[in-house]
């Protein structure tokens, strides 16, 4: 039977660190505060935010929404954003996406300041991400996985690791995290020929092509590490990931679950940036 890497323990122990990182700010009269933008109220943005200020209060962070009409102006929108980028009370920025289909979000992620950009939103955050240069923040998502594998004591590091799937978001910034812990990765996608035995050769498999249970038993090593990133529903309406959990259980030595796996990380990860920018923002 597989070890089930449970997102939820490995938030819990990073929230005694992310308090006492607080705590120090404030001690020097700082505040971190995480500001979030919603155009509209989508089931799935109200759900993620009520999430991100659970985890924010949590850990002592404060945090202010930024709700804008659903039917907000292109230019509207630009200058509600503007003046949270500008707001020196403000250390972080979490925009929720995808955004209502008549805004375009190119403009705001070319606004945003570098040390608020706690999501990479930015090209030039991305572009520390594949620089390896740690002043810059990496998707929120890619480095929820290095937090569980740390939390588990899976070291990536001369092992041969599997990234299924190419994603700006998820696959290729963590791709380039990995390599800068010194694995040997490969990435694939829904393209990939010989996919199947591509994933059998993994130590550690990482699925996030956004296609629901796509990694099957048999494309999977017996012993292998598998986490699972993909959120999907499926025919039945209920949540699930991109690993057909229940087959693949049985091969993998440790497998996250879905959801109450790497999902349960990230919200910490983005308190962990806001701390980060506000130390950036007032050292």
């Amino acid at each position: 039977m597989s070890t089930a890497m449970k997102g939820t323990e490995a938030a819990k122990a990073m929230k005694e660190e992310l308090i006492e990182e607080v705590e120090k700010l404030k001690s020097d009269g700082i505040c971190p505060c995480l500001g979030i933008i919603r155009a509209g109220a989508r089931p799935d943005d109200l759900a993620y935010e009520r999430g991100a200020r659970k985890r924010m209060e949590m850990t002592g962070i404060a945090c202010r929404v930024f709700e804008l009409p659903q039917d907000i102006t292109q230019e509207a929108f630009e200058e509600a954003f503007a003046r949270v980028n500008d707001d020196p009370g403000i250390h972080g920025i979490l925009l929720l996406r995808p955004l209502p289909p008549h805004l375009d979000e190119e403009p705001v992620k070319a606004m945003i300041h570098p040390w608020k950009d706690v999501d990479c939103m930015s090209g030039t955050n991305m572009a520390k991400v594949f620089a390896g240069d740690e002043t810059g923040y990496a998707p929120c998502t890619p480095e929820a996985v290095l937090e569980m594998l740390r939390y588990y004591g899976i070291d990536p590091e001369g092992r041969k690791v599997t990234v299924v799937g190419r994603s700006m978001v998820v696959g290729r910034p963590l791709a380039m995290l990995l390599l800068l812990q010194n694995a040997t990765v490969t990435v694939c996608h829904t393209r990939t020929k010989e996919l199947a035995q591509t994933c059998r050769e993994a130590e550690i498999l990482i699925a996030a092509a956004g296609k629901a249970r796509m990694i099957t038993a048999d494309m999977v090593g017996e012993g292998a590490v598998v986490v699972d990133v993909g959120i999907n529903v499926d025919e039945d309406g209920n949540l699930c990931g991109d690993v057909d959990y229940e087959a693949v259980m049985h091969k993998a030595a440790c497998i996250s679950p879905v959801p109450g796996g790497v999902g349960s990380i990230t919200s910490s990860v983005l308190a962990k940036h806001v701390i980060k920018a506000a130390g950036f923002q007032n050292s």
